[in-house]
């Protein structure tokens, strides 16, 4: 199980520490080079299995490891296994390929407890785009577990609380008529605690988005589905929104809401992308706004970025009701420090208390 911890600081005058676990040596040095391309990271070895790593770690004390899956003697799943045994240990991300059985491992090695992953295409193309890629995609996956001291300032001041900050307001008594999710790192795992609480008579649809390609976000519904005995299914378009049913937004496509014919039903669309996610939490929870107004609870999980903050604040000004998950149960505690920062969140609850909220929202 992916563990919940507070950022860990890092020093002036010391850099990320990084061990490159994988047994492509032509990968290894890609990933080295964009990776000493930054100054705050330092890479401290590089590996080709996970039975290596396992002897590196003492040696080198990686603040992360960058991990493949499928490598011999010892692959990434099982490193993992005996890691989680081994106790505290370095933050992980998987390297994860665009394939069914690539999204299945990957699924896996967060439940084992990987703390996040990029998703590669088989075909990078030229060295420069591989570079690109990789400086885009995995450098701030590995710096979202950290504060940097030399950027310290410039996190404090990059959540602003928005204009409009709200108390509890008109919310305080509108029974809950649709229960949206926002959550991205962290967030199978997350799902995996909070879906088998829902009861199997729950009276009100249940919206995810989670930041997923296309592939995972069907393999996950599929997971979800095998723990809890309402509906989940991945959202396709024209579906009706039902009372306990669960619906997760399908990778690369916005999920939003529509009345038609005096029902709810689930529109989707590939319009920009949006805090450059698609789905983004923002679309649907706008969208639950327009619909059920203030019968609208949303929790903003765990998860890197901002995407939930605008869509909240629609949710509230309709009077509708928010929760945050709070920082320690949180694997990374970006979407929703940003809705507490903001003063948006009508409650800040560690996870496995958000659903008891919900349901009583629901029972008003």
């Amino acid at each position: 199980m992916s563990r919940h911890m507070l950022k860990k600081a890092i020093a002036p005058g010391n850099r990320i520490r990084v061990l490159i676990v994988d047994d492509s040596v032509v990968i290894r040095r890609l990933i080295s080079q964009a990776l000493s391309e930054d100054d705050d990271i330092e890479v401290v070895g590089s590996v080709s299995n996970g039975a290596l790593a396992l002897a590196r770690i003492p040696q080198t004390n990686p603040d992360v490891v960058t991990l493949d899956v499928e490598m011999p003697e010892m692959d990434g799943l099982e490193m993992l296994r005996r890691l989680e045994r081994g106790g505290a240990r370095p933050r992980v991300v998987m390297f994860s390929t665009l394939t069914e059985r690539g999204a299945i491992a990957t699924l896996d090695a967060l439940a084992l407890g990987a703390d996040d992953y990029v998703a590669k295409a088989s075909n990078v193309g030229s060295l420069d785009r591989s570079l690109s890629n990789l400086r885009e995609e995995l450098i701030p996956k590995i710096k979202q577990f950290f504060v940097l001291a030399s950027r310290e300032e410039r996190t404090a001041n990059s959540v602003r609380p928005l204009a409009l900050t709200l108390g509890e307001g008109s919310s305080r008594g509108t029974r809950a008529r649709v229960f949206v999710v926002g959550v991205s790192t962290g967030g199978p795992t997350a799902l995996g605690t909070i879906v088998p609480q829902l009861p199997r008579d729950c009276r009100v649809p249940i919206l995810i988005v989670q930041h997923m390609p296309p592939l995972f976000t069907r393999l996950l519904a599929e997971r979800l589905q095998a723990v809890t005995q309402l509906k989940v299914e991945e959202g396709a378009d024209g579906i009706p929104v039902t009372p306990g049913k669960i619906v997760i937004a399908p990778g690369d496509y916005h999920m939003r809401l529509h009345n038609r014919d005096g029902g709810v039903f689930i529109r989707l669309d590939r319009t920009p992308a949006e805090n450059s996610c698609r789905p983004a939490v923002d679309v649907l929870f706008r969208s639950a706004a327009e619909v059920y107004g203030p019968g609208v609870v949303g929790a903003i999980l765990t998860g890197m970025g901002q995407d939930g903050l605008r869509g909240v604040e629609v949710v509230r000004a309709c009077g509708g009701y928010v929760i945050a998950q709070d920082e320690a149960s949180s694997v990374v505690w970006g979407m929703p420090g940003a809705v507490v920062n903001a003063g948006l969140a009508n409650s800040v609850l560690p996870l496995e208390c958000i659903i008891p909220a919900v349901l009583g929202r629901i029972r008003i």
